[in-house]
Parts: structure tokens; C-alpha cells; sequence
């Protein structure tokens, strides 16, 4: 410890405060130290310093497609990253189908487990545009979208597949009349339907040029025989994921914390070739050195799964070490297909902002 500067932890400490050490029969250094003295005597100062968190903190996309990406959130403690997980989850909110009007069902599938199948479909509609729906709110053109299945399978027809293409958009509200006591009193007024639209969704720009649709078209609903027949009309909202996961926006949200592989020995020839072999997913390679010698590299850290087949047995545990970095985490999002996953990170963001400054509100 006197060959130490003062203000510096020794290594093997700094390694435990910043690694997740993972031996071939359990990981070991798991916590994080959050007290803010613990290194006191070495003269580390422990405490959370927001200029460092700013400092520190970064973003990397790896990988974005149209429906999941992959990134790296760097200087982030593990609390804060499952906080953006479950929030992903649970509520960030997307328009799922939630009440379902039958005219006609005929199939062999229940109304109930029908319903349920339709508010399973995603659909691809921004929910930013629109308001949440109260029980004592009416239907309108701002909170609610319609949807129309009218499919019939004629007798002496072969079997035919409903799939969620039929799925129409009515953007004039609902087609079905509702039925009152007094609805033949003014037999000249236009018939109350089940929405109160004012106007058309088509008139509103969001929507002129994108149509509201399921965001897949081959998802089967149903199957009807020879003379079956389905009508009904589902009704979207806006909601969140912990309320029914129909409505959580991802399809997963996950992360890991960075692998870090390092060889303690150098790795050479046949040992070498074992050591590659023992690997299912290609973290090691070779290369040459010269005068027909050849060794083991560390070729793929970040494909390292944690399986540690490479540590069990004939001491390897002596040559290689498997760590996490604490404080890196990969994070990946598959989004359901309402908003590109790189909207729902930025969305995720806003709502944890609003959770601090409720906490902060209140505090005050």
C-alpha cells in the first residue's frame, strides 16, 4: 500500500469497485459501493458528483434498424438502466384495441378470445397524437381510432384465413348505430353511432399522407368454414404497458453489462487451438508470431455470452479472466412496430424526466 498515491486505490480494489468477477462457479463483486466514505482512508472521495455523472455519461449506437437497436449506455449505474427497461416496458404508451363490438360472429373462436387477439395486433399509429381516454370520456377523433373486420366465407367455398390487413380504418368514427329508447323519435337526424367524431382523422395532417393500419399485415386472426362469418368493429386507445401489455411498445427490452476477457498467460499452440475450440460463439482466435508459433488473441469480448466453458477444467481459470465492467451496459430494444426504437429511447428519457421532477415537486 505505500508504493499507492495518496488519492488512488490500489488496483486489485480499483478492479473490485469496477468489475464483476465471474468464476466458473458463480460471479463474485457483484454490489456497487455506493458509500460515499468508503475509500476514505485512501483519500477517494465516494460520493455521487454530478459534474463527473455529465462528464462520464455517453450514448453509442452499435446497431438501429426499422424495428430494434442496440447501444451502450456508458457511466450509468445498474438502477438506472433497468429504470429506462421497465419503463420501455411498462410506460411508454402506444394505441392498442381495447373494446371490440360484435354484429356477427359465426367462427369457431369465442367473442371473448377474439377480442383478445385483435388487441394484440400492433398498430402503427403514433400515440404522441392522441389523448388518453377516461371512462367518462366520449369517443372522439382525438382519443380514439376504429377499426372495421367484415369477412365471409361463402358455402361451397374452400376455408379462408382472416388476416389483420381486412383490418379496415374508419376515420369518420363507428359505423354501427347505437340503439336507444328514443332513436326513432327524429327519424330526419343522423344516426348516433358508438363515437362522437367531429371531423374526419383524414383531415388532420398527421394522417393524410400515412394511413392508421395494423403495422403487420400477415397476422393471422382467424379461420372461417363454409359459411362462417365475422363482423365486428374494435375500438383503439391510448394506454401503457402496466396496464395490459398489450400496450407495451417493445417486444423486449433488455441489457448486459460489458464483457471484458482477458488472458493472464500467453495461450500458445495446441493450448491455443483447444482454447478456440472450447468457445461456442468465436470470442477467441489465432494468430501467427513468427517461427511457426502461434497464440491465442481475445478476437470478440463483446460476443462473450458468460457461458464459461473456457474456465472449466485443466486450470484454466489460471489463464483467463472473465469480468463485466460495472458501469457499461448494452443495452438493446425490439420494438412492437408502433415507434422506431430510437423514438422510444427518447420517450423513456422524457418519462423518467417527469418522474424526478414530480419527486423534486414534492420534496419542495
Amino acid at each position: 500500500m505505500d508504493d499507492v498515491p495518496m488519492g488512488q486505490l490500489p488496483p486489485h480494489i480499483q478492479l473490485q469497485r469496477t468489475r464483476v468477477f465471474c468464476a466458473s462457479d458463480a460471479p463474485t463483486q457483484t454490489e456497487n459501493v455506493q458509500y460515499s466514505g468508503a475509500y476514505a482512508s485512501m483519500g477517494v472521495d465516494n460520493s455521487f458528483r454530478l459534474e463527473d455523472f455529465v462528464k462520464n455519461f455517453r450514448v453509442e449506437v452499435v446497431r438501429l434498424t426499422e424495428d430494434d437497436m442496440e447501444f451502450d449506455m456508458i457511466g450509468i449505474d445498474a438502477a438506472l438502466a433497468n429504470a429506462f427497461r421497465r419503463i420501455l416496458i411498462a410506460e411508454v404508451p402506444t394505441m392498442a384495441i381495447e373494446k371490440v363490438l360484435f354484429a356477427n360472429n359465426t367462427s369457431v373462436i369465442q367473442d371473448e378470445v377474439l377480442a383478445h387477439r385483435l388487441g394484440l395486433i400492433p398498430i402503427k399509429a403514433d400515440p404522441r397524437l392522441f389523448e388518453y381516454m377516461s371512462v367518462n370520456d366520449t369517443p372522439n377523433e382525438k382519443n380514439t381510432i376504429v377499426f372495421k373486420l367484415h369477412v365471409k366465407c361463402k358455402r361451397g367455398d374452400p376455408r379462408i384465413t382472416v388476416k389483420s390487413d381486412q383490418l379496415e380504418w374508419l376515420p369518420n368514427g363507428s359505423e354501427f348505430q347505437l340503439v336507444t329508447d328514443n332513436s326513432n323519435s327524429n327519424s330526419n337526424s343522423k344516426p348516433k353511432t358508438y363515437t362522437s367524431f367531429s371531423s374526419s382523422q383524414t383531415s388532420l395532417p398527421e394522417f393524410s399522407e400515412n394511413s392508421i393500419a395494423s403495422k403487420h399485415d400477415d397476422i393471422i386472426i382467424a379461420k372461417l368454414g363454409p359459411g362462417q362469418e365475422i363482423e365486428l368493429e374494435a375500438h383503439a386507445v391510448k394506454g401503457v404497458g402496466k396496464t395490459h401489455a398489450k400496450w407495451s411498445p417493445v417486444a423486449t427490452a433488455w441489457y448486459r453489462m460489458l464483457p471484458e476477457v482477458v488472458l493472464l498467460e500467453e495461450v500458445e499452440d495446441q493450448k491455443a487451438e483447444e482454447l478456440v475450440k472450447k468457445c461456442p460463439v468465436n470470442v477467441f482466435d489465432i494468430e501467427d508470431v513468427g517461427k511457426g508459433k502461434r497464440r491465442a488473441i481475445v478476437a470478440q469480448p463483446r460476443a462473450c455470452t458468460l457461458c464459461r466453458e473456457c474456465i472449466r477444467g485443466n486450470d484454466w481459470e489460471k489463464l483467463i479472466a472473465l469480468r463485466r465492467v460495472k458501469n457499461h451496459f448494452i443495452f438493446t430494444i425490439e420494438s412492437s412496430g408502433a415507434l422506431p426504437p430510437e423514438v422510444l429511447f427518447t420517450e423513456a428519457v422524457k418519462v423518467l424526466e417527469d418522474k424526478c421532477a414530480e419527486v423534486i415537486s414534492d420534496l419542495l
